[in-house]
């Protein structure tokens, strides 16, 4: 059993905004080998207000309102927060087998280490979604690194002082796209409760990617990640040396460097279709509550 803090910039539903952390918790959920103890807000894919109310509608929508919800810092800097607060008295309290996972700007875990110092002593491991290794060019336009560069101080410290990191990063990512055929197949073949949800609050998605980029699909940045997490078979892990410096961190760039400080993972998947059906399968294991409206829409 993984003890797991989840810190994230969930916007699911949010018209034009991401929706890959709510289906990361999603699948963290249906892991039956995940206790997920609380969350965390952080900012970076809408305002930290907007994400902490769209993870209290996400958790009331699934009947999870019994899980602990923090706010974090409102951006760069903002290092006073309960978000951060808490992280600190989850790993004094499960000290040595706290797993964090973090895939939106990593302010509330830059804070953490700010009020204890020995924070990422305690922690057992820490999986990151984030960082480029390489441009991200699509057929329209070149998308931009959005988690680590939102705070570029505080994700040095996480990858430099951070205890057993391992991260998920955009350009591997990459190796698997999920198209909307994958989706039909996968979510309208059952009438399940949380197959619905994640159709009625994830369909959009597909039309902003393909206007915005040119890609036919999405990739799950952040579900990739909390896979890594439960999961780390289906991934080849890839340990290499890295430069880290907050100048490169300020566009996400993550250098590779054979004389470089620190040894980072940045996992591989291993099978694109093993990956995909472990995903949907997770999925299908959430229980939800009884629907008594469209889960979009009504508040």
């Amino acid at each position: 059993m993984k003890h797991i803090v989840y810190d994230c910039d969930n916007t699911f539903g949010v018209p034009r905004c991401d929706v890959d952390d709510g289906l990361a918790l999603l699948y963290l959920l249906g892991c039956e080998e995940a206790w997920v103890h609380g969350i965390t807000a952080a900012y970076g894919n809408n305002k930290i207000d907007v994400v902490y109310e769209t993870i209290r509608k996400m958790l009331r929508e699934i009947g999870r309102e019994d899980l602990t919800l923090k706010k974090g810092g409102a951006g760069a800097g903002d290092y006073e927060s309960e978000a951060a607060d808490y992280l600190v008295e989850m790993a004094d309290k499960y000290l040595g087998e706290l797993s964090i996972l973090a895939t939106g700007s990593l302010t509330n875990l830059g804070g953490a280490y700010k009020k204890d110092s020995h924070f990422f002593e305690k922690v057992k491991e820490i999986v990151l979604m984030g960082g480029i290794t390489e441009t991200l060019t699509f057929e329209k336009k070149t998308m931009k690194e959005l988690n680590f560069s939102c705070d570029p101080e505080a994700s040095f410290a996480v990858l430099r002082y951070g205890k057993n990191v391992s991260v998920a990063s955009a350009n591997n990512c990459m190796k698997v796209l999920f198209t909307k055929e994958d989706y039909r197949r996968e979510l309208y073949r059952t009438d399940k409760q949380i197959a619905v949800y994640i159709r009625e609050n994830t369909d959009y998605w597909f039309g902003f990617n393909e206007e915005d980029y040119g890609i036919q699909g999405f990739y799950n940045w952040d579900v990739t990640a909390a896979a890594y997490l439960m999961h780390p078979e289906l991934f080849e892990d890839r340990k290499k040396r890295y430069a880290f410096s907050v100048k490169d961190l300020e566009i996400g760039f993550l250098r590779e460097d054979d004389k470089g400080e620190t040894v980072c993972n940045l996992p591989v998947i291993r099978d694109g279709e093993k990956f995909k059906r472990n995903i949907y399968d997770t999925w299908m294991r959430v229980e939800m509550p009884e629907r008594r409206e469209k889960f979009c829409g009504k508040h």
